[in-house]
Formats: C-alpha cells, structure tokens, sequence
C-alpha cells in the first residue's frame, strides 16, 4: 500500500457539501491500494504509521508518534498516489487495485489504524472529495508498504 502523510493542526473531507469527516491535530492520510497488496498489507502500513515519529515533543523535536501526541487521523483513500507519469502527459492507473480491491484495504487500513488506538475519521470512498487542511511544519512523509 503506498500512503502520503501529512502533520496537520485541522484536516476535513467535504462531499456534496457536507463535511463527511474532520479532524484536528494529527494526520492527513492520504492512501492508495496498489495491485497485489493484501490484508497484510494495510496492517503492515497502519503500524508503520501509527508508530512513525513525526509530531513535537516537549523539546520541539520530532519524537512523538500520533499516539504519544494524542491526535487523530482523517484517511481518504486516493487512487491518483499510483500514478504513472513515465510516458506520455497522462498519468497511467494501472498500478492501483481495482476498485472493490481498493474498497476492502482502504476499510481494513482505517480499521486497523483505530485498532491500535488512534481516533480516526474518514473521507468516502470513491466520492468526489474536497480536501481541506493546515499542514503543520510542512511536515509531508511518503511510504511505501
């Protein structure tokens, strides 16, 4: 699975006008199933996220983990992150997971993250999505799982 992650201080997901989810500090997650990725996958990038050290400790280094800073994430699924730009103008989509596929990783990812303790908000598969958010620092990781 491949995710964008960005540190936010307020992040919402706005569908056919009405905020479908929101959040304040914490993580933007954007992610993307990718052909091939499993169940085993989403959990993998879930810990990986859950665990990753990029919100301020007391001394305003990035040492924290979402959890230890106690914030949230808002996960809005985006096949667009499997875009091949190789050939061509026109970005290729080929590399993403079918659509059902899609649908079951990125429900089983969202559940896996508040698994593990994060409060978690949601954007709507496959819905026409206006994102809105501060990024805070900008701190934006990309990962590969």
């Amino acid at each position: 699975m491949r995710a964008l992650v960005q540190r936010v201080t307020q992040a919402s997901v706005v569908v056919d006008g009405q905020i479908v989810g929101q959040i304040g500090a914490g993580a933007l997650i954007l992610v993307c199933a990718m052909q091939g990725d499993t169940e085993s996958s989403a959990d993998r990038l879930a810990d990986k996220i859950a665990k990753l050290r990029i919100f301020r400790d007391d001394q305003d280094k990035m040492n924290r983990s979402i959890l230890e800073s106690g914030g949230a994430a808002l996960v809005v699924s985006q096949f667009t992150l499997a875009a091949d730009t190789s050939r061509g103008n026109r970005p290729g989509f080929s590399a993403a997971a079918p659509p059902d596929d899609g649908r079951r990783l990125y429900l089983h990812f969202t559940a896996a993250l508040a698994a593990r303790g994060i409060a978690t908000a949601t954007g709507e598969f496959g819905a026409d999505m206006a994102v809105n958010l501060t990024n805070d620092g900008p701190v934006t990781i990309w990962i590969d799982c």
